[in-house]
């Protein structure tokens, strides 16, 4: 691996190794943020379709995460949001991407980032009685 202090970047790969060896998760994702084109308007008009895409995407195990962004002072959502893909390269992650509803009439305008998740926690609490499950 080259010395990371003596470059403007480190190759994604070595990154992803260097995570790896740490002992982090070093899962890639993809991350897309989405953003509306043209106010709200054509966004909640679209949502219903938007929706059905992405619990589709969960129901196929794509879709890792996803929702709505506050506005900037947390009263309001104005139409942004972010999803997290599961997929085997970029070009997949992008078309997924592309044939979410919102996306493919131009509600909103999205750009597609890899992701290497490191470091978190999840805690998954069942009450069998209940059939109930609560995410912490």
């Amino acid at each position: 691996m080259s010395d990371p202090t003596m470059a403007p970047a480190m190759a994604w790969t070595e990154a992803v190794e260097y995570s790896a060896n740490q002992g982090l998760l070093a899962k890639q994702l993809y991350v897309v943020l989405s953003e509306p084109t043209n106010g709200f308007g054509p966004v909640l008009a679209n949502l219903e379709q938007h929706l059905r895409y992405q619990a589709k995407l969960e129901k196929d195990g794509v879709m890792f995460g996803a929702g709505p962004f506050a506005g900037a002072d947390e009263r309001n959502w104005e139409g942004s949001g972010m999803f997290i893909y599961r997929a085997g390269s970029l070009a997949q992650a992008r078309e997924f991407a592309a044939a979410d509803p919102m996306h493919a009439c131009g509600a909103r305008s999205y750009t597609v980032r890899t992701w290497l998740l490191n470091e978190g926690t999840v805690s998954l609490r069942m009450s069998f009685s209940g059939g109930r499950a609560r995410l912490d």
